[in-house]
């Protein structure tokens, strides 16, 4: 049987382990802030201006590493996984993928000439909670 974890907990899972080694800076682990919000199309309006810039539903998630930045992705449903890598959102997002030398490798869905600003700031606002 598999279980299917949000990426983010595992991503906490993983830091967590790293964070017991030796040669790890604690204060790093404590800095680390990760969030998701579920997107819908018919939900999106209730709280946004602008219209809907994805083709499917899906979740908006951030990470924030202190050497990054916070990083904001979009991953369609069905594809939220461990495996999946999301379609990023922002300059630091795409940044720390093309450092790690990887690829979103999810469907592309996001609307031809949309403005991708409010999603953006859903997923900054998501870590921004958390960090308080």
């Amino acid at each position: 049987m598999r279980i299917n974890l949000p990426r983010w907990l595992i991503g906490i899972a993983v830091l967590s382990l790293a964070a017991c080694t030796p040669s790890h800076n604690d204060s790093y682990a404590s800095k680390f802030v990760s969030g998701y919000v579920v997107v819908h199309e018919i939900f999106w309006s209730a709280d946004h201006d602008g219209p809907y810039p994805f083709t499917t539903s899906g979740e908006i998630s951030c990470v924030y590493y202190p050497e990054f930045g916070t990083e904001v992705y979009f991953e369609p449903a069905g594809y939220i996984d461990e495996s999946s890598i999301g379609t990023p959102l922002n300059k630091a997002a795409a940044e720390s993928l093309k450092q790690a030398g990887l690829v979103p490798n999810v469907p592309y869905s996001i609307k031809k000439g949309a403005d991708l600003s409010e999603a953006r700031e859903v997923g900054l606002k998501a870590c921004g909670e958390q960090r308080e």
